[in-house]
């Protein structure tokens, strides 16, 4: 099932991807570049094997593979959400130091079929840390429920913007 397109879809370019053209249910891949993930001046998490879930409307999610996160530096948030793709989701927090972020990363412990392969790996929400995708920091997708990765290469509009809750 596709979601409605808006009436403003951004033109894509050489190089570049449009949210619109990302499949629903979620397509789980690698991802091309290398990423970084850092809070309080502490890299939390750095890695060339993450993976990266790409749903209609809404830029990458990408996940970094637990090996390759400092766990020290998380805790276990109350907080669950959940996905009728991926499941239930479990959140984590931040602490570096005198810095906190609630609630600024989340795994599925129990992932659902077809998605088996995020048991284990985290996603980090932009907005709540500083990521990197290669050389370009990370700006976060509108919206405080979703955890997208916008970077120069990937057009929207996003859901999460205001007026998006119907799509």
């Amino acid at each position: 099932m596709r979601r409605e397109r808006p009436q403003q879809v951004e033109l894509v370019g050489a190089g570049e991807e449009s949210v619109w053209d990302y499949p629903r249910p979620p397509r789980l891949e690698p991802a091309r570049r290398p990423v970084r993930v850092e809070f309080g001046g502490v890299v939390v998490g750095q890695t060339r094997r993450a993976l990266r879930v790409c749903e209609t409307a809404g830029p990458p999610v990408y996940y970094i593979p637990r090996d390759d996160v400092r766990m020290e530096f998380l805790e276990a948030a109350e907080q669950q959400t959940f996905c009728e793709w991926k499941g239930v989701a479990r959140h984590w927090s931040i602490r570096a130091g005198e810095h906190f972020s609630a609630e600024a990363a989340f795994d599925y412990p129990e992932p659902e079929p077809g998605y088996e392969a995020l048991l284990g790996p985290l996603a980090f929400y932009p907005g709540r840390v500083e990521c990197w995708l290669g050389g370009e920091r990370v700006r976060p997708q509108p919206g405080e429920y979703y955890a997208g990765w916008v970077t120069d290469d990937i057009k929207g509009p996003f859901k999460g913007s205001p007026g998006s809750e119907g799509w």
